[in-house]
Protein backbone atom coordinates (compact mmCIF):
# COMPACT_ATOMS: atom_id res chain seq x y z
CA UNK A 1 0.00 0.00 0.00
CA UNK A 2 1.58 3.64 -1.41
CA UNK A 3 1.75 6.30 1.47
CA UNK A 4 2.50 8.54 -1.57
CA UNK A 5 -0.20 11.86 -0.57
CA UNK A 6 -2.19 13.33 -3.44
CA UNK A 7 -0.83 16.52 -4.91
CA UNK A 8 -1.09 19.31 -3.17
CA UNK A 9 -2.39 21.16 -5.70
CA UNK A 10 -4.99 19.03 -6.18
CA UNK A 11 -5.77 18.83 -2.84
CA UNK A 12 -6.22 23.10 -2.94
CA UNK A 13 -8.78 22.79 -5.25
CA UNK A 14 -11.26 19.84 -3.95
CA UNK A 15 -11.21 21.54 -0.51
CA UNK A 16 -12.21 24.86 -2.49
CA UNK A 17 -14.90 23.18 -4.27
CA UNK A 18 -15.85 21.11 -1.61
CA UNK A 19 -16.30 24.15 0.67
CA UNK A 20 -17.68 26.32 -1.88
CA UNK A 21 -19.73 23.68 -4.06
CA UNK A 22 -19.07 25.79 -7.01
CA UNK A 23 -15.84 25.31 -9.25
CA UNK A 24 -16.32 28.54 -10.46
CA UNK A 25 -16.31 30.08 -7.15
CA UNK A 26 -13.19 28.07 -6.33
CA UNK A 27 -11.15 29.26 -9.11
CA UNK A 28 -11.84 32.75 -7.76
CA UNK A 29 -10.81 32.17 -4.66
CA UNK A 30 -7.49 30.08 -5.81
CA UNK A 31 -6.76 32.41 -8.46
CA UNK A 32 -7.18 29.89 -11.51
CA UNK A 33 -9.71 29.13 -14.47
CA UNK A 34 -12.90 27.17 -13.88
CA UNK A 35 -11.31 24.70 -16.08
CA UNK A 36 -7.82 24.40 -14.28
CA UNK A 37 -10.03 23.49 -11.33
CA UNK A 38 -12.31 20.73 -12.92
CA UNK A 39 -8.72 19.24 -14.04
CA UNK A 40 -7.55 18.95 -10.69
CA UNK A 41 -10.77 17.75 -9.38
CA UNK A 42 -10.40 15.03 -11.82
CA UNK A 43 -6.91 14.60 -11.83
CA UNK A 44 -7.69 13.65 -7.43
CA UNK A 45 -10.37 11.64 -8.53
CA UNK A 46 -8.31 9.58 -10.91
CA UNK A 47 -5.73 9.17 -8.46
CA UNK A 48 -8.21 7.92 -5.45
CA UNK A 49 -10.18 5.78 -7.78
CA UNK A 50 -13.39 7.17 -6.60
CA UNK A 51 -15.76 10.06 -7.16
CA UNK A 52 -15.90 13.29 -4.70
CA UNK A 53 -18.55 15.09 -6.44
CA UNK A 54 -22.15 14.17 -7.57
CA UNK A 55 -22.37 16.51 -10.90
CA UNK A 56 -25.82 17.29 -11.18
CA UNK A 57 -27.30 19.93 -14.17
CA UNK A 58 -26.73 23.40 -12.27
CA UNK A 59 -24.87 22.14 -9.15
CA UNK A 60 -22.59 19.56 -7.55
CA UNK A 61 -22.59 17.84 -4.60
CA UNK A 62 -20.06 16.12 -2.43
CA UNK A 63 -20.45 12.36 -3.11
CA UNK A 64 -20.60 10.30 0.75
CA UNK A 65 -16.72 9.20 0.32
CA UNK A 66 -15.98 12.83 -0.79
CA UNK A 67 -18.08 14.25 2.13
CA UNK A 68 -15.86 12.30 4.48
CA UNK A 69 -12.17 13.07 2.45
CA UNK A 70 -13.21 16.36 2.38
CA UNK A 71 -13.15 17.04 6.40
CA UNK A 72 -10.22 15.06 6.50
CA UNK A 73 -8.31 17.45 4.16
CA UNK A 74 -9.73 20.30 5.21
CA UNK A 75 -8.59 19.86 8.77
CA UNK A 76 -5.17 19.24 7.28
CA UNK A 77 -4.93 22.30 5.02
CA UNK A 78 -5.78 25.01 8.53
CA UNK A 79 -3.18 22.93 10.12
CA UNK A 80 -0.58 23.43 7.55
CA UNK A 81 -1.82 27.36 7.64
CA UNK A 82 -2.28 28.03 11.39
CA UNK A 83 1.37 26.38 12.02
CA UNK A 84 2.93 28.64 8.82
CA UNK A 85 0.84 31.86 10.38
CA UNK A 86 3.26 30.68 13.73
CA UNK A 87 6.18 30.63 11.81
CA UNK A 88 5.62 33.86 9.94
CA UNK A 89 4.75 35.81 13.19
CA UNK A 90 8.54 34.32 14.58
CA UNK A 91 10.14 34.96 11.65
CA UNK A 92 9.28 38.91 11.45
CA UNK A 93 6.96 38.55 8.07
CA UNK A 94 3.98 40.85 7.54
CA UNK A 95 1.14 39.73 6.28
CA UNK A 96 -2.45 40.59 6.32
CA UNK A 97 -5.77 38.34 6.36
CA UNK A 98 -8.95 39.33 5.30
CA UNK A 99 -12.32 37.74 5.13
CA UNK A 100 -15.59 38.24 2.74
CA UNK A 101 -18.20 36.85 1.59
CA UNK A 102 -17.99 34.73 -2.15
CA UNK A 103 -20.09 37.00 -3.88
CA UNK A 104 -18.79 40.14 -2.95
CA UNK A 105 -15.56 38.78 -3.00
CA UNK A 106 -15.82 37.68 -6.78
CA UNK A 107 -17.72 40.91 -7.71
CA UNK A 108 -16.39 43.55 -6.35
CA UNK A 109 -13.53 42.72 -3.29
CA UNK A 110 -11.21 40.84 -5.67
CA UNK A 111 -10.75 43.04 -8.60
CA UNK A 112 -9.45 45.85 -6.58
CA UNK A 113 -7.33 43.87 -4.14
CA UNK A 114 -4.27 44.70 -6.59
CA UNK A 115 -4.56 48.46 -5.87
CA UNK A 116 -3.98 47.49 -1.59
CA UNK A 117 -1.43 44.87 -2.56
CA UNK A 118 0.44 47.99 -4.48
CA UNK A 119 -0.20 50.26 -1.07
CA UNK A 120 1.36 47.36 0.85
CA UNK A 121 4.30 46.45 -0.83
CA UNK A 122 6.00 44.48 2.15
CA UNK A 123 2.60 42.57 3.60
CA UNK A 124 1.57 39.00 2.20
CA UNK A 125 -2.10 40.00 2.14
CA UNK A 126 -4.46 36.47 2.10
CA UNK A 127 -8.06 36.91 1.18
CA UNK A 128 -10.06 33.85 2.52
CA UNK A 129 -13.26 33.61 1.03
CA UNK A 130 -16.18 32.59 3.05
CA UNK A 131 -20.19 32.85 3.56
CA UNK A 132 -19.58 31.80 7.48
CA UNK A 133 -18.82 35.01 9.87
CA UNK A 134 -15.22 34.35 10.95
CA UNK A 135 -14.35 34.60 14.52
CA UNK A 136 -11.63 37.06 14.88
CA UNK A 137 -10.83 35.58 18.56
CA UNK A 138 -8.39 33.31 17.55
CA UNK A 139 -5.63 35.59 15.50
CA UNK A 140 -5.95 33.85 12.08
CA UNK A 141 -7.93 36.67 10.49
CA UNK A 142 -7.18 39.87 11.25
CA UNK A 143 -10.32 41.70 9.09
CA UNK A 144 -13.65 40.91 7.79
CA UNK A 145 -16.05 42.70 5.30
CA UNK A 146 -19.34 41.55 6.83
CA UNK A 147 -22.61 42.12 5.26
CA UNK A 148 -25.06 42.44 7.89
CA UNK A 149 -27.03 45.91 10.14
CA UNK A 150 -23.92 46.79 11.70
CA UNK A 151 -23.64 44.53 14.73
CA UNK A 152 -20.61 42.62 15.49
CA UNK A 153 -20.20 41.78 19.62
CA UNK A 154 -16.61 42.61 20.54
CA UNK A 155 -15.15 44.11 17.31
CA UNK A 156 -14.84 47.31 16.23
CA UNK A 157 -16.95 47.92 13.08
CA UNK A 158 -17.67 51.01 10.40
CA UNK A 159 -20.17 50.64 7.47
CA UNK A 160 -18.21 51.45 4.18
CA UNK A 161 -20.89 50.73 1.51
CA UNK A 162 -24.84 50.33 2.10
CA UNK A 163 -26.77 48.55 -0.58
CA UNK A 164 -29.85 48.86 -2.66
CA UNK A 165 -31.93 45.98 -4.71
CA UNK A 166 -33.22 46.53 -8.03
CA UNK A 167 -34.30 43.75 -11.12
CA UNK A 168 -31.55 43.31 -13.48
CA UNK A 169 -31.29 40.81 -16.73
CA UNK A 170 -29.18 40.59 -20.01
CA UNK A 171 -30.57 43.20 -22.67
CA UNK A 172 -31.86 40.62 -25.20
CA UNK A 173 -34.04 39.14 -22.34
CA UNK A 174 -35.43 42.84 -21.50
CA UNK A 175 -36.65 43.23 -25.42
CA UNK A 176 -37.76 39.89 -26.07
CA UNK A 177 -40.11 39.95 -22.83
CA UNK A 178 -41.13 43.51 -23.39
CA UNK A 179 -40.33 44.81 -20.24
CA UNK A 180 -40.95 48.33 -19.60
CA UNK A 181 -43.51 48.15 -16.54
CA UNK A 182 -43.53 46.53 -13.39
CA UNK A 183 -45.95 44.74 -14.14
CA UNK A 184 -44.16 42.89 -17.02
CA UNK A 185 -41.89 41.12 -14.23
CA UNK A 186 -45.42 38.97 -13.16
CA UNK A 187 -44.66 37.19 -16.48
CA UNK A 188 -40.97 36.55 -15.96
CA UNK A 189 -38.54 33.74 -15.09
CA UNK A 190 -37.47 35.70 -11.50
CA UNK A 191 -34.17 34.10 -10.16
CA UNK A 192 -33.33 34.12 -6.51
CA UNK A 193 -30.67 33.70 -4.27
CA UNK A 194 -31.07 31.00 -1.86
CA UNK A 195 -29.25 29.73 1.35
CA UNK A 196 -30.09 25.73 2.38
CA UNK A 197 -27.60 26.09 5.27
CA UNK A 198 -26.99 29.81 6.84
CA UNK A 199 -29.25 32.56 7.76
CA UNK A 200 -31.10 34.01 4.54
CA UNK A 201 -32.53 36.83 6.24
CA UNK A 202 -29.90 39.30 4.66
CA UNK A 203 -30.96 37.87 0.94
CA UNK A 204 -32.95 40.16 -1.29
CA UNK A 205 -36.57 39.10 -1.59
CA UNK A 206 -38.53 39.78 -4.48
CA UNK A 207 -41.72 40.38 -2.25
CA UNK A 208 -40.20 43.47 -0.89
CA UNK A 209 -39.38 44.96 -4.37
CA UNK A 210 -42.80 43.94 -5.94
CA UNK A 211 -44.42 45.86 -3.02
CA UNK A 212 -42.51 49.15 -3.54
CA UNK A 213 -43.53 49.32 -6.91
CA UNK A 214 -46.67 49.07 -6.11
CA UNK A 215 -47.92 44.99 -6.75
CA UNK A 216 -49.06 42.63 -4.48
CA UNK A 217 -46.00 39.62 -4.36
CA UNK A 218 -47.30 36.50 -6.60
CA UNK A 219 -45.97 32.94 -5.44
CA UNK A 220 -42.50 33.32 -6.22
CA UNK A 221 -41.72 30.80 -8.56
CA UNK A 222 -38.08 30.40 -10.41
CA UNK A 223 -34.31 29.02 -9.82
CA UNK A 224 -32.86 29.34 -6.73
CA UNK A 225 -28.98 29.46 -6.88
CA UNK A 226 -26.72 29.26 -3.55
CA UNK A 227 -24.81 32.36 -3.89
CA UNK A 228 -25.40 36.30 -5.39
CA UNK A 229 -23.24 35.89 -7.96
CA UNK A 230 -24.49 32.90 -9.27
CA UNK A 231 -27.84 34.39 -9.75
CA UNK A 232 -26.06 37.88 -11.57
CA UNK A 233 -24.67 35.20 -14.29
CA UNK A 234 -27.78 33.13 -14.67
CA UNK A 235 -29.32 36.68 -15.42
CA UNK A 236 -26.29 37.44 -17.62
CA UNK A 237 -27.13 34.06 -19.63
CA UNK A 238 -30.65 35.44 -20.44
CA UNK A 239 -32.23 33.04 -17.86
CA UNK A 240 -34.72 35.52 -16.10
CA UNK A 241 -34.38 38.85 -14.36
CA UNK A 242 -32.39 38.76 -11.12
CA UNK A 243 -32.89 41.10 -8.03
CA UNK A 244 -29.23 42.40 -7.92
CA UNK A 245 -27.56 44.04 -5.08
CA UNK A 246 -26.25 47.03 -6.59
CA UNK A 247 -22.68 46.38 -5.10
CA UNK A 248 -22.96 42.85 -7.11
CA UNK A 249 -23.94 43.98 -10.35
CA UNK A 250 -22.29 47.42 -11.25
CA UNK A 251 -19.29 46.16 -13.11
CA UNK A 252 -21.87 43.44 -15.29
CA UNK A 253 -24.27 47.16 -15.32
CA UNK A 254 -21.20 49.23 -16.85
CA UNK A 255 -20.46 46.82 -19.21
CA UNK A 256 -23.21 46.33 -20.88
CA UNK A 257 -24.22 42.86 -19.76
CA UNK A 258 -26.90 43.54 -17.55
CA UNK A 259 -29.61 46.30 -18.09
CA UNK A 260 -31.99 47.92 -14.87
CA UNK A 261 -34.90 48.19 -16.36
CA UNK A 262 -36.20 50.71 -13.36
CA UNK A 263 -33.36 52.82 -12.16
CA UNK A 264 -36.06 55.29 -10.11
CA UNK A 265 -37.26 51.97 -8.34
CA UNK A 266 -34.19 51.12 -5.93
CA UNK A 267 -35.17 49.52 -2.63
CA UNK A 268 -32.54 50.11 0.37
CA UNK A 269 -31.60 46.68 1.38
CA UNK A 270 -31.40 47.78 4.98
CA UNK A 271 -27.84 45.93 4.95
CA UNK A 272 -24.73 47.00 3.99
CA UNK A 273 -21.02 46.00 4.17
CA UNK A 274 -19.17 46.35 6.89
CA UNK A 275 -15.12 46.49 7.81
CA UNK A 276 -14.50 44.78 11.28
CA UNK A 277 -11.53 43.87 13.43
CA UNK A 278 -10.45 43.30 17.31
CA UNK A 279 -10.58 46.13 19.74
CA UNK A 280 -7.48 47.65 20.27
CA UNK A 281 -6.23 47.55 16.74
CA UNK A 282 -7.67 50.53 15.13
CA UNK A 283 -4.32 52.35 14.86
CA UNK A 284 -2.29 49.00 13.20
CA UNK A 285 -0.52 50.18 10.44
CA UNK A 286 -2.15 47.45 7.71
CA UNK A 287 -5.36 48.07 9.71
CA UNK A 288 -4.81 52.32 8.81
CA UNK A 289 -4.04 51.19 5.48
CA UNK A 290 -6.60 48.45 4.46
CA UNK A 291 -9.56 51.37 6.08
CA UNK A 292 -8.38 54.09 3.96
CA UNK A 293 -8.01 52.27 0.85
CA UNK A 294 -11.59 50.51 1.28
CA UNK A 295 -13.02 54.33 1.72
CA UNK A 296 -11.51 55.85 -1.57
CA UNK A 297 -12.49 52.34 -3.51
CA UNK A 298 -16.20 52.61 -2.07
CA UNK A 299 -16.27 57.03 -3.16
CA UNK A 300 -15.16 56.11 -6.41
CA UNK A 301 -17.32 53.03 -6.85
CA UNK A 302 -20.22 55.75 -6.01
CA UNK A 303 -19.21 57.94 -7.98
CA UNK A 304 -20.02 55.69 -10.93
CA UNK A 305 -23.80 56.38 -12.56
CA UNK A 306 -24.56 52.51 -12.01
CA UNK A 307 -23.72 52.65 -8.40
Amino acid sequence: MSNRPPPLQTLRAFEATGRLLSMTEAAVELHVTAGAISRQVRALEDDLGVPLFHRLIRQIVLTEAGASFHATVSRALADIARDADLLRVRTGNDRLTISTSVSFAAKWFAPRLHRLAARLPDVDIHLEVSDVNIDLSDGRVDATIRYGVGSYPQTVSERILDETMCPVCSPRYRDEKRIDAPSNLLGCTLLNEERLLHDDSTLPKWSLWLEAAGMSAPRMRGPTFSHGSLVIEAAIRGEGVALGRSALVAEDLTAGRLVEPFPDIRLPAGRGYDLVHRSGEENEPTIVTLRDWLREEVRDFLATPEA
